[in-house]
């Protein structure tokens, strides 16, 4: 098995994020805390993921965000066999837009 997250440093990581309170802070604090590379990496896992929950195919995929074969199947092994934690996000982001279409 891999390394344990759950580390104090990681938590203090996770409490400096959920500290954030919009979308500019969240530029500000991943522009500092991030090179432009591990997050244009992380968007684009997202961006697999999100593909991936609607059925594209990995050529599909892979041609419209440029990821690896090996990435997009890392991220499909994720949502298959990982935490859920993809799925808690889309549906909350998914319930949220729901929301704000209602007002």
């Amino acid at each position: 098995m891999g390394k344990n997250i759950r580390t104090e440093a990681v938590e203090q990581l996770f409490e400096a994020i959920l500290s954030l309170e919009n979308l500019e802070e969240c530029y500000l604090f991943f522009e500092d805390i991030c090179t432009i590379n591990e997050l244009l990496s992380l968007s684009q896992r997202y961006e697999v993921a999100k593909m991936l929950r609607k059925h594209y195919t990995y050529l599909e995929i892979a041609e419209k965000t440029g990821a690896s074969t090996a990435t997009i199947s890392r991220v499909n092994r994720s949502l298959n066999y990982g935490n859920d934690g993809y799925d808690m996000v889309f549906d909350r982001v998914e319930k949220k837009k729901d929301e704000e279409s209602e007002i």
